[in-house]
């Protein structure tokens, strides 16, 4: 048995492995694509009258349309199209170390933004999978799961703070990309 806490790092150095391979520029469209989709799943929990009043009652049900949008989103984030403007430019070419060390650590924070935003979300609706127990308080690995549950990005990127960083990404992307 592994725990989360070891699982979640072992994501984390994955990703940031593929995110040395695919570049800095697809890398930053994904770590958006994480924040607008906690972005938009904190407008619907707060004002669609539907979810905010009914779905709370049923966690699951709740931990479903939370993990079909989040993936769905990020999906689309990781099949960003290859365009051939900015391709022709090489402004976004690979060519240094520096270049690779930006792609890692942009794919470190997008395991960070999905897989942590996973598990915060499995563990606030209590874990509806049979396979994946939560973390026990009374151990050391569970106290450092736990620990680590606190600094998830549902926690803290929340209203207002979330509006700020899809502002924030909104800008990047005309400034940058444009």
């Amino acid at each position: 048995m592994i725990g989360l806490n070891a699982l979640f790092w072992m994501f984390v150095i994955l990703f940031g492995l593929i995110g040395a391979m695919r570049g800095w520029a697809k890398e930053i469209l994904v770590t958006f694509s994480g924040i607008l989709a906690l972005f938009i799943l904190s407008v619907i929990e707060t004002y669609v009258p539907f979810v905010s009043q009914n779905l709370r009652q049923n966690p699951e049900t709740l931990f479903w349309l939370r993990i079909i949008l989040l993936t769905g989103l990020v999906f689309f984030g990781y099949q960003s199209p290859n365009l051939q403007r900015l391709a022709s430019t090489n402004r976004f070419a690979r060519e240094k170390l520096q270049d690779y060390l930006l792609g890692f650590i942009l794919g470190m924070v997008n395991a960070y933004i999905f897989i942590g935003t996973l598990w915060w979300f499995m563990n606030d609706a209590g874990y509806p999978w049979k396979f994946i127990i939560p973390p026990d308080p009374n151990t050391p690995a569970g106290v450092a799961a736990l620990d680590l549950l606190k600094r998830m990005p549902p926690v803290w990127l929340k209203p207002p703070t979330v509006f700020f960083a899809v502002a924030l990404a909104f800008a990047f992307v005309i400034v940058v990309f444009l």
